[in-house]
């Protein structure tokens, strides 16, 4: 199907974000400037009470899972697919009987069991925006169940391959990310931030996520990378929050702005940045 440039500009544009920061800066407090009729707060850190004044609506993918007895990860990968439906290009992670964890074949049967909790897809047709709070831990999950699959052990069964589990890490995470990306409704992700100094004094700034490969695909899989940290405004006393916007940041921290309408630095209030995207007036000067 054709979208003609007109349907394009009428259209009220999804926002795909990730968000990065130290421990306390404030990621999952962001989620209080969001709209709490249209955005669902996905928790997989059990740690909601930065939130709870907010008035909008949660979903534990722990209580999920222990609710249905599946792991926390293949829980997340079901409910990502109840809210975003079936990918029909999934034929790359496929499960013992042949069929993809993102398939038409494995939605159904996702459908069928959450059904017994009162979780359909029409349950999510309200969200505009799906916020997860976090790809830190997401990862973490991916990793544990990774482990306890038949490519995270030598052929002989008897010994722990951790290069196996870290290889089938790489592909669930980024296929999880990809299929985010192509999701119908806007997904902002959150995740911690680690800084270390190097022998040579630089410091280097790099998302906690479990697997090297995961960290270094997702910033070319959302349109928006921010980093929320702590800085210095010239005439202000002490150092005041804000998010870090573009690439080429003398921080050297993790950011992208594909929309071209941020500043570099912007006011630390998540509804009103998303709001400044939609709008889309292009700050940049890119050259065609």
């Amino acid at each position: 199907m054709i979208v003609t440039a007109s349907e394009r500009l009428r259209r009220r544009p999804k926002v795909n974000m990730a968000i990065f920061g130290p421990f306390g800066i404030g990621k999952t407090f962001q989620a209080n400037t969001l709209d709490p009729e249209k955005t669902l707060f996905v928790d997989l850190e059990a740690g909601t009470l930065a939130i709870e004044g907010w008035a909008g609506d949660t979903l534990s993918i722990m209580d999920v899972a222990k609710q249905t007895g599946g792991h926390p990860w293949e829980v997340t990968r079901a409910l990502s697919t109840m809210i975003g439906g079936p990918d029909p290009s999934d034929i790359t992670n496929p499960r013992a009987d042949g069929q993809g964890a993102y398939s038409k074949e494995a939605h159904a049967e996702y459908v069928a069991g959450f059904a017994k909790l009162g979780i359909t897809p029409e349950s999510f047709d309200k969200y505009d925006l799906i916020y997860v709070d976090s790809i830190t831990q997401a990862s973490r999950y991916a990793l544990q169940w990774a482990q306890a699959q038949e490519d995270a052990w030598s052929d002989k069964k008897d010994a722990a391959d951790m290069l196996g589990a870290y290889g089938l890490l790489g592909r669930e995470a980024i296929q999880w990310l990809c299929y985010l990306q192509h999701c119908p409704k806007g997904v902002v992700v959150v995740g911690i931030l680690n800084s270390v100094t190097n022998d040579f004094g630089k410091t280097i700034h790099t998302p906690q996520i479990e697997g090297a490969k995961t960290a270094a695909a997702l910033p070319g899989i959302f349109d928006v990378v921010l980093t929320l940290d702590e800085f210095e405004f010239e005439g202000q006393e002490g150092k005041h929050r804000a998010f870090c916007c573009h690439q080429d940041n003398k921080w050297g921290y993790p950011a992208k702005d594909r929309s071209g309408t941020l500043d570099t630095l912007e006011k630390p209030h998540l509804g009103e940045l998303i709001e400044k995207i939609r709008a889309g007036k292009r700050t940049d000067k890119a050259e065609f």
